[in-house]
């Protein structure tokens, strides 16, 4: 058989079989053109670096340490997808999301379909017991992502152990990733360190911004005695690219609301 041939039966076989494709031809471009193919998070500087937002049909994360800002952006992310009128998932794994603060932040509760989990930050010797509630974490954002219809989902796993995820096998990530691809829905997980994140899915860092000189105190803003907001410094890496690390420096707002 003529070597074109050959290789002309063998690439139809690859792709019969959905093996045509390796880690970098499906990345799409870094700054699409197409509004689709990504999910805005709302805040422009942080869009800007993102090249648009997250990208559609791909897992990436949203990591830091506490009062980072994870859970401002998340927020936001949340409220601008239900602003573009699309249906929102969150699996809240430790049951933390205060709707009152969803509320002022945008979000349209009606848009939004809650999970709650009931990890334990502090298990103590009943540590089968996270590793059960991680699971089933697991499980419901799979059946959320294999529902489909979602613009966001979220995956709030922030203040789990990490001991919570050592049972957890490497494919996990593989199985979610070959369930979301080529879907219209950006999966975003919230972690203090990186957890997962496919090939052409993206990691945003968040941290306190430092002050530039000893004069400057720290970066986080008071209105009178109430806590405003924190300036935050947010890095973009990227897999597989020749593109430096991108940043920005992004001021969060908070909303003061009083409960009667």
């Amino acid at each position: 058989m003529p070597q074109s041939l050959a290789r002309a039966e063998l690439e139809t076989l690859l792709r019969a079989r959905q093996l045509d494709r390796t880690l970098t031809t499906t990345l799409p471009h870094q700054f699409s053109a197409d509004p689709l193919a990504v999910a805005e998070i709302g805040i422009a500087s942080l869009d800007a670096v993102l090249g648009g937002g997250f990208p559609r049909g791909q897992l990436s994360e949203v990591i830091g340490n506490r009062s980072s800002g994870r859970t401002s952006v998340l927020l936001r992310m949340l409220a601008a997808a239900t602003e573009r009128g699309e249906t929102v998932a969150l699996i809240d794994a430790l049951d933390m999301l205060d709707v009152a603060s969803a509320s002022a932040a945008g979000v349209d509760c009606d848009r939004l379909l809650w999970i709650r989990g009931h990890v334990v930050t502090n298990p103590g010797m009943c540590r089968d017991m996270n590793q059960r509630a991680v699971d089933q974490a697991i499980k419901a954002l799979t059946l959320v992502l294999q529902a489909g219809h979602f613009g966001v989902v979220a995956c709030d796993l922030a203040e789990a152990p990490r001991e919570a995820f050592r049972n957890l096998p490497f494919t996990t990530w593989l199985r979610l990733q070959r369930i979301i691809e080529a879907s219209q829905t950006a999966c975003v997980f919230l972690g203090s360190e990186s957890l997962a994140r496919s090939a052409a899915g993206l990691t945003l860092r968040l941290g306190v911004q430092e002050p530039m000189t000893r004069d400057q105190g720290p970066r986080i803003r008071f209105r009178g005695r109430l806590f405003g907001g924190l300036d935050v410094r947010a890095s973009v890496v990227r897999a597989r690219s020749h593109v430096p690390r991108q940043e920005a420096v992004v001021a969060l707002a908070t909303v003061a609301s009083s409960h009667v």
